[in-house]
Formats: structure tokens, sequence, C-alpha cells
């Protein structure tokens, strides 16, 4: 099979994707995928990203480019994690619409017109599996993440696990992915200002995942999730959180104290080897401490506030060139 897209036209799509220790078989994925990439009729890229050392998936490639498949393959020195691999892809891609797809099937390859198209109407468009197979357990666990995630944030998706998405270029320049965020990249770019919108994709039959998940995944997922929570709410204004928090702990260990000093002068009990006088001056000093922390914030954020810039601009409208004010009042008012 030979590339529709000749490898010296500009492409239009820069497709990453990232290789991790889940992947399947990646000539079949690589069929799927240009199957669907055609029906766009546009040129094209397709940037593989190893996440470190993958002896077996490098074979693989090796053979597509031997065949004379238009691939960029690019490794990384070990496993940095999807989002490294993500913004390492992105780094090399030229297109100004990137597409990225996982290395598993996870949608039919011939949805990926569907998430481009939707570009129209949005700067990131993300698949929505859709009807979506699996086990009562998971759709049980889906739907409390996602729930979690809309309590936390206020924003409700239905399928943030779909790895495919397809966004325009200044996305991903104005986002810098890095740990696990690769999952939140809707959540992110939503508080950036960017129109995110989701829609259905149908399931790939092949996406069946047999193996469980670890205690420490999902810890991991819920330190996630409180890290999102603290970047979308208080990122621009850490002092509402630290201020909360340390206006807090220094009531409380402030109330104790009083009561402490009533004790002391009006009902002539001893403060001496009472272990909570130790434990409200620690409270005190700490809500302190906290409360400070969140000034220096805003003093940080004051000093850099010209160089954030947490909105997307949508349309400008100009005056009319060479036509007279006047004439243009008339022509607004009829």
């Amino acid at each position: 099979m030979t590339s529709p897209t000749p490898k010296s036209a500009t492409p239009a799509i820069s497709v990453i994707i990232p290789v991790g220790a889940r992947h399947t078989d990646l000539k079949r994925l690589y069929q799927d995928y240009v199957a669907g990439l055609r029906m766009l009729d546009a040129p094209y890229e397709m940037i593989f990203v190893l996440d470190g050392p993958r002896p077996a998936a490098a074979a693989a490639l090796r053979q597509l480019l031997d065949s004379g498949e238009n691939v960029i393959v690019i490794t990384l020195t070990r496993a940095f994690g999807e989002a490294t691999a993500l913004m390492a892809g992105f780094q090399r891609a030229s297109a100004p619409t990137i597409v990225t797809l996982p290395a598993y099937h996870q949608i039919e390859g011939t949805e990926i017109p569907t998430l481009v198209r939707g570009l129209d109407h949005a700067d990131l468009v993300i698949g929505y599996r859709w009807p979506r197979a699996g086990t009562y357990f998971e759709t049980l666990r889906r739907a409390g993440f996602h729930r979690l995630i809309g309590a936390v944030t206020g924003q409700h998706y239905r399928d943030l696990g779909c790895g495919a998405r397809a966004m325009k270029r200044r996305v991903l320049e104005e986002i810098v992915l890095y740990g696990d965020q690769y999952r939140f990249l809707p959540v992110l770019a939503h508080c950036r200002g960017f129109r995110v919108l989701e829609t259905e994709v149908r399931q790939s039959r092949h996406d069946r995942y047999t193996g469980r998940y670890r205690t420490r995944e999902y810890l991991h997922r819920a330190l996630d999730i409180f890290t999102i929570f603290f970047l979308v709410r208080f990122t621009h204004k850490p002092l509402r959180f630290f201020g909360i928090v340390g206006a807090t702990t220094f009531g409380a260990g402030a109330l104790l104290t009083s009561w402490l000093v009533i004790e002391r002068l009006f009902m002539n009990r001893a403060l001496a080897d009472r272990p909570a006088l130790l434990l409200s001056s620690l409270l005190v000093v700490l809500g302190m401490q906290i409360f400070a922390l969140g000034l220096l914030g805003e003093l940080i954020i004051f000093t850099h506030a010209r160089h954030i810039k947490d909105y997307q601009i949508d349309e400008i409208v100009r005056f009319p060139e060479g036509r007279p004010q006047a004439e243009t009042r008339e022509l607004i008012s009829h």
C-alpha cells in the first residue's frame, strides 16, 4: 500500500500517535487510520513517537518505512509518559491541524473525518465513544470519574479517556502538557478560553482492555484530579485557595487559644503541660504561613500578569477602509 500523500507536499493535518507500553499491531492500526484520513482528501503526515525503546513497535514501523509509507518515527531515550511523547510529536509536526490518536484501537478509523470537521465550530474536538461496550463495573467507574471531574471543574465530559482528538495548532502552542495531564487537555483548553466540542464516534470493535488497574493507578488519578482542581480554579487567584485554608487554620487556632486564656483567667486552670496550648499555637503560626503563601503567589501573578493570556479572540471587526464614516453609519442604519 502506498501513501496518497507525496513526501514533498505540505501537510494540512499532522497525526501524532504516542506509542507506550500499551499498543497493538501498528501496521494494522496504520492501515485503519489511513483509510479514515483518505476520506478527508487533504495531505497529511503521520508521526509515531516511541515513548522509550520499543523494539517490536520499532520493527513494525521500520517495515512501513521500507515499504515506502510516508511516516515519521521519533524514539525517546526512555519512557517519559504519554504527555511528553505528544509534545515531542507536536514539536516535529508542521500542519495547522493536529490530530492525536492512540496506539491501540479505540475508534473506527473512518471516524477521523468527524473529528477534523468538528474544528469548523471549535478549537478542540474530542471523541466520545458511543455506543460504548464494557462491563457494568467499567461503566460505573467511568461515570464516577466524570462526575467527579464535573464537580471539581464545572465542566462535564463523557469520555476523557478517549485519545482520539483533533485540534487547531494554537491549542498545543499555548498549553504545555506534562505528567499525565494529556487526559485533561479539554479541561485545560477550556480554562484557557478555547472552544471545546465533544462529538460521538463509533467505538472500534477491537477496543477491549482485559487487564486490571492497580490500586496505585486510582491513587494517581485522584492526585491528578486535585492538581487539575487547583490549576483550573486557583492558578490566577492563589490567595483564594491559600487564604481560605490559612484563615480557617488561623481561626481554629485563635479560638482554641482564646478558650485556653479564658480558662486560665476565669477558671483558674493552669496552662502548663497542656497539649492544647501547643496545638493552638501551631495552628495560629501555620495559618499565618499558609496565608503568606497565598500573598506571595498573588505577588508573582501580579508581576507576570502582562505575560499571562487566558483568553482567545474569536473575531475582529475593523472599520471599513476607504469609506467615509458617515456613509458607514448610513449603511448600518439601513
